[in-house]
């Protein structure tokens, strides 16, 4: 498989090399040095195109993609509120985008951990429920889109809860979101339920970027082939 790298910065260089170790070619790499090289021409030299960048630019960089013709996957977090806009492009052009907060395996099963606990939560009132994330000093935006989805699993299960803020609160209704940035840290996400009397915690911690480079590489391989607009519960099945 051929694969265009947009985004050639600790994640892109991750997702080469395990692209070539598993035998795939990367035929164009794209970042702040080399914009002039963003064309459809050079796009369309892939298979795939596999984009982690910053929030401010991801969605123009798969609006390009999708309008050469060329299946995207997207890990730049930050630009969901463009959704909805990016499946009307993908639709326009009957295209490929697979999107996803964090495409490592394991998170994922974590997202369906806490969906279910969160669900079980709604008849013990008792607990308080509240959230932390810690990544690295690079990471810009926050709270993490993975983050991010755990509140919205939590929001969809758990009544008691209407909106999430990245601050404390002591507003009944609202779901807390801290934030901490330092280095080094892959990403730690923790969702804690606590009474008077105990805490139930789940946390996952990554150990360093393979598994979400891992992930998109298997995202990329999955999407070849497919028109429309997907993630990770559609790969993973749950």
């Amino acid at each position: 498989m051929k694969i265009a790298l947009i985004g050639y910065g600790k994640m892109g260089k991750a997702i080469e090399q395990i692209a070539l170790q598993q035998g795939h070619e990367v035929v164009l790499r794209l970042d702040v040095n080399n914009p002039e090289e963003f064309t459809a021409a050079n796009l369309q030299k892939a298979d795939v195109a596999i984009e982690f960048t910053r929030p401010e630019t991801a969605f123009e960089n798969l609006q390009k993609c999708l309008e050469a013709g060329v299946p995207v996957v997207v890990g730049t977090t930050g630009w969901l509120h463009r959704l909805e806009d990016a499946k009307v492009i993908c639709t326009q052009h009957q295209g490929a985008l697979f999107h996803s907060s964090n495409y490592s395996v394991g998170v994922n099963i974590f997202f369906a951990v806490n969906r279910f606990l969160a669900q079980m939560m709604n008849g013990h009132p008792q607990y308080e429920v509240r959230m932390a994330e810690t990544h690295h000093t690079q990471k810009l935006d926050a709270p993490s889109g993975t983050a991010i989805t755990l509140a919205e699993g939590i929001l969809e299960n758990l009544k008691r809860k209407t909106n999430w803020v990245n601050q404390p609160t002591e507003e009944a209704e609202e779901l807390s979101i801290l934030s901490y940035r330092v280095d080094p840290a892959p990403g730690t996400h923790e969702v804690y339920y606590e009474s008077a009397i105990d805490t139930i915690e789940i946390r996952h911690t990554a150990h360093s970027r393979e598994g979400f480079a891992s992930g998109a590489m298997q995202a990329a391989l999955w999407l070849v082939g497919k028109k429309g607009v997907f993630g990770m519960a559609d790969l993973l099945g749950f």
